[in-house]
């Protein structure tokens, strides 16, 4: 066990490594963060930001030095990085486990390999790949780069074959995955962690909205069948066991209208959707990161509060910084800043949590304030 008074290494400075940061000090654990940012909100609150480039070699080496595990908030930190300074410190999640989350062609071939359900895809590679594609493909479908979207970027809808060229054309002829769009009831996440010497724990399933791409808001608990939460948890448990998973994962489900569950993807990291834990969970995925990494035994991670979590783009601050007041002055309503310099449409800046014991109002109260703050 790397008990507390010991150093960890954060691989990326934004906002998930800063919580990351919090809840390890908070433990009483030192935290160094590398990260080129040299305003990024983890390394401004670390014991030591090393400001470099995630490949750099001496700051790899400096991590190296000075901790006794590394972990990542991102996966596409480079896998080389990853395993050139796994062979001086252990460094979790794995670089194989984080290289299959890094591709979308890789990671569905091994949700697939394993037994698990994805959407119906197809591999574009080439252009000359398009003329390959089954001609019972079902359309619509969505054409996603495979590595670096994120987001919602990098995705074009497509309604025909015939649409497909021109899609990959302006996502730069780069390799895709054509997939079938869904018919879809919900969409949910797992998040769990798990470690050495310790069966996986999952928090509870989370229901999620996403607006342009991104998320909006996540309700737990989620308005899923009992037995289709356990069945996504199960799913999730099965994917980490079979990547020898070590660290905090998370797995995002579509929910078919028939109640069938499909793996969307994997983040190898703690998860947006995963933010009500911080204020709804005897323990928040942020600590059971830390727990997960160092060995420790895992926290409680029952829910004491039904809870709805909003994110705050930059969109918020187009005409000057949001009331907040509409906002603090909701005893229940838990609100969490970056501390990002600059806030841009679609960024990240923040999210809140609402807290009541009534499922509906929770389904009606976050978006009034959310509104109230546009």
């Amino acid at each position: 066990m790397i008990l507390p008074g010991s150093t960890l290494g954060m691989l990326g400075g934004g906002q998930l490594g800063k919580m990351f940061t919090v809840a390890a000090r908070t433990m009483g654990y030192r935290v160094v963060v590398l990260d080129p940012d040299p305003r990024s909100p983890a390394g401004s609150i670390a014991d030591e930001h090393l400001c470099a480039g995630f490949s750099d070699p001496q700051a790899l080496r400096r991590m190296a030095d000075l901790c006794q595990v590394v972990t990542i908030e991102f996966e596409n930190i480079p896998a080389q990085a990853l395993r050139d300074l796994s062979s001086e410190v252990p460094v979790y999640p794995s670089a194989s486990a984080v290289e299959i989350a890094q591709n979308r062609i890789r990671e569905k071939t091994y949700i697939r390999k394993i037994g698990l359900k994805t959407a119906e895809f197809a591999v574009l590679e080439k252009a000359g790949d398009i003329d390959g594609i089954d001609p019972g493909f079902v359309f619509p479908a969505i054409l996603k780069v495979a590595e670096f979207g994120y987001d919602g970027k990098g995705q074009i809808a497509v309604g025909s074959l015939t649409e497909v060229s021109a899609a990959f054309e302006s996502l730069g002829c780069v390799a895709c995955v054509l997939e079938q769009r869904i018919d879809l009831a919900l969409e949910v996440s797992v998040i769990l962690a798990r470690g050495e010497g310790q069966a996986p724990l999952a928090f509870p399933v989370a229901e999620n909205e996403h607006r342009a791409g991104i998320l909006h808001q996540t309700m737990v608990p989620a308005s899923l069948p009992a037995a289709l939460q356990q069945q996504a948890q199960a799913q999730a448990v099965k994917l980490a066991e079979a990547l020898d998973y070590h660290g905090v994962l998370a797995v995002e489900f579509f929910v078919t209208g028939d109640g069938e569950l499909l793996i969307n993807e994997m983040a190898p990291r703690t998860h947006n959707s995963g933010h009500y834990t911080l204020d709804a969970c005897i323990t928040s995925q942020f600590e059971q990161q830390v727990r997960a990494i160092c060995g420790l035994p895992f926290g409680d991670v029952r829910l004491l509060s039904p809870v709805a979590m909003i994110n705050l783009l930059g969109d918020l601050w187009a005409d000057g910084a949001p009331d907040w007041m509409q906002l603090l002055s909701n005893p229940a309503a838990k609100l969490h800043l970056y501390g990002k310099h600059e806030p841009r449409p679609g960024r990240k800046m923040g999210h809140f949590c609402l807290l009541d014991d009534s499922v509906e109002v929770l389904r009606q109260r976050p978006e009034q304030i959310f509104q109230a703050l546009t």
